[in-house]
């Protein structure tokens, strides 16, 4: 679903013009990242959390040039789902028949380590 459709479909169940739930929904979108930015966590009860994540620093490989790149301590957005709303998503009968048919198979067969001799 995509941000059009989230605006079209709120517009029809409360009967508010789109512009207007396109104005509220942009300016939710803004509040979130902008909050995000300073360092705080936004929660919202009964649906989940928008927290940032710390990430330690960390030595990474550049495989192609053979050399090591140092990636230092940053964070990251991330959501959280709450209790309610993951029982909610598991119990859905929809989402279950739709997974299984556009879900791709797992590849399997032999991985790509070689053996040690």
């Amino acid at each position: 679903m995509t941000k059009a459709e989230v605006i079209s479909e709120i517009s029809q169940k409360t009967g508010i013009e789109k512009a207007d739930v396109l104005t509220t929904v942009e300016a939710f979108f803004k509040v979130v990242k902008d909050s995000m930015t300073e360092g705080n966590n936004i929660y919202v009860r009964g649906f989940g959390s928008f927290v940032n994540k710390k990430r330690a620093r960390k030595v990474a490989r550049n495989i192609s040039k053979n050399t090591s790149l140092i990636i230092e301590e940053h964070y990251i957005p991330s959501f959280k789902p709450s209790k309610t709303f993951v029982a909610k998503i598991k119990g859905s009968k929809k989402i279950t028949g739709e997974a299984s048919e556009k879900a791709p198979k797992a590849a399997k067969g032999k991985g790509t380590k070689k053996a040690k001799a």
